[in-house]
């Protein structure tokens, strides 16, 4: 018997490898008739489930899978999905969602007669409750904490109306609904694989997973039954598959970029960049024609975090307790000589709040952050009780192995007007620990959007916030109330200007020091058509032509 069972393990091995390999010839450049869009993925995929969409490697694999209720668009303004439309109470405390009823899952032995079964409530309520399942540990599980009735929070009326209840209003929350994590996955697939669904994916998106080697390829296949359609009435998504490669290294992404055994690539490696780009951030001559570069706002902010919670006893003891010190190191440095010369001009510099361009609330001219004065900062440090022999002791930024040049450019500004920086570079795993325990100081940070809502940038100083998010342990009761009140404010205008006085307040009491609001750029080939990502970065390929 088990000789049996081991013969049936190997054939049904040989029988994907064959898949693998059809597939495989199916996105060479040789095979024209189909059209498989090609990208890597670096630092690989670690699951498939949406309950641990947590990075972007994650993020982009997911969406070409699963649907959420409702999605951003190219504008950032949230529309239907898989819900048609919805409704609010008066009080603000009740959505009420009305499903599409054309909608199906991925087909699947589990299923009847192996045809993908018909989406409806009882899956959206399976799924966003097993988000908060402490026995699944999502890392999504914060999305809804403190913001969803734990009792009848989630309620299918009937199968195409589903109800979520809040504690409280909460005006982002429909963003919320828009992210990864709320993916709508059927309840008898995760019943049959448990921790393994993570590589037997079933959702309703528009490809649907072939085969998924390790380490080697993912590839997926056209969802034929998908109910999305363009202005045409013709079914998206219009290609044929998608292949993820997973070379770890850039060089050889490049490489594979360069054969055109790869549709785009996804940010410019630090040791190409100069190669490709001029210091204003545009094509050099010789790749003008060839490639097509992509480059738009992106809702990430780089920044470095200060620890100021004066009950820390390392806060006590360090000079960064006092604002006057913060204030001059953000004012001690060139952001936009930085830009120029570190970073091709990819992305702007950090002179107003740390919400980023790029969401609606964000204002420059309301929110004022700091530019470039030597002199100012001096008169901060003297101000503070550091001026002649009365010298400021040294201060440790740690910064990750990609980040230390701009760290080490960074602190030797600042050492000339008389702020002495030690850069320590340690691996990203040791910084966000200690970052998440307080245990650093002073640390490098980035803060990508969740969702297209500037609550999401301002909850990092909510006092009443852990690490993460606040993981400088910023508490200010007038910021506090003031985030109180905008998460319940139904009119946009009105909340927006709460959301400014906040950004200005972090700014003056300067928990963080601003560096860049980020850009997204790609690298295309000339033959993709319609590949327009947002400036949340997803990877968009329903409507993506190859030519």
């Amino acid at each position: 018997m088990k000789f049996k069972q081991s013969i049936l393990k190997f054939h049904l091995l040989i029988l994907i490898l064959f898949i693998f390999i059809i597939l495989l010839s199916c996105s060479s450049h040789l095979n024209k008739d189909k059209k498989i869009f090609n990208y890597n993925e670096q630092s690989g995929i670690a699951s498939l489930d949406p309950a641990f969409a947590k990075n972007q490697s994650i993020m982009w694999a997911i969406h070409q899978l699963y649907n959420t209720l409702v999605e951003v668009d190219d504008e950032l303004q949230l529309k239907p999905s898989l819900a048609k439309s919805w409704e609010l109470s008066k009080d603000q405390l009740l959505f009420t969602f009305h499903l599409r009823t054309d909608v199906y899952f991925h087909d699947n032995p589990l299923f009847k007669n192996g045809k993908g079964r018909l989406m409806n409530a009882n899956d959206v309520v399976y799924s966003l409750s097993r988000i908060m399942d402490v026995n699944v540990a999502s890392p999504g599980a914060w999305i809804f904490n403190n913001r969803v009735d734990l009792n009848g929070g989630f309620k299918a009326i009937n199968d195409s109306t589903f109800q979520l209840k809040l504690i409280r209003p909460f005006q982002p929350i429909l963003g919320i609904l828009s992210m990864q994590y709320c993916s709508i996955i059927p309840k008898e697939v995760i019943d049959q694989y448990g921790n393994d669904f993570r590589s037997h994916p079933v959702g309703t998106g528009p490809f649907e997973m072939i085969t998924w080697i390790e380490g080697q390829a993912l590839l997926l296949k056209r969802n034929e039954h998908y109910f999305e359609t363009d202005s045409n009435g013709n079914k998206l998504p219009y290609l044929d598959g998608v292949k993820i490669s997973f070379f770890d290294s850039k060089a050889t992404e490049f490489l594979e970029f360069q054969q055109q055994r790869l549709d785009f690539i996804n940010d410019i490696d630090a040791n190409f960049k100069d190669e490709i780009l001029t210091k204003t951030g545009n094509l050099k001559k010789e790749w003008e024609g060839r490639l097509v570069l992509q480059k738009h706002p992106y809702l990430n902010i780089e920044y470095l975090g200060i620890l100021v919670d004066t009950n820390n006893v390392m806060v006590k003891k360090s000079p960064l307790r006092l604002q006057k010190i913060r204030q001059a190191i953000n004012y001690g440095f060139d952001r936009k000589k930085m830009m120029l010369y570190l970073r091709n001009s990819i992305g702007t510099a950090a002179n107003s709040g740390f919400i980023p361009t790029g969401l609606p609330s964000f204002d420059s001219s309301f929110v004022k952050g700091y530019h470039y004065d030597p002199n100012k900062a001096t008169e901060l440090l003297v101000e503070a009780g550091f001026s002649g022999e009365n010298n400021l002791p040294s201060i440790k930024l740690l910064t990750i192995p990609i980040y230390a040049d701009l760290a080490g450019y960074i602190a030797n500004e600042l050492n000339i007007i008389g702020i002495p920086i030690q850069v320590e570079v340690v691996q990203k795993s040791i910084l966000l620990e200690q970052t998440s325990k307080s245990q650093a100081l002073f640390f490098r940070g980035s803060w990508i959007a969740d969702y297209p809502d500037a609550e999401n940038y301002l909850s990092v100083f909510y006092g009443k916030n852990p690490a993460p998010p606040n993981y400088t342990r910023y508490n200010n009761e007038e910021y506090n109330k003031l985030y109180e009140k905008a998460i319940g404010e139904k009119n946009d205008s009105i909340r927006y200007q709460l959301y400014r006085k906040m950004d200005q307040l972090i700014i003056n009491d300067a928990p963080v020091v601003p560096l860049w609001y980020d850009m997204a750029i790609h690298l295309i080939h000339k033959n993709i058509e319609s590949f327009y990502p947002n400036s949340l970065n997803l990877l968009e390929l329903r409507r993506v032509i190859k030519k």
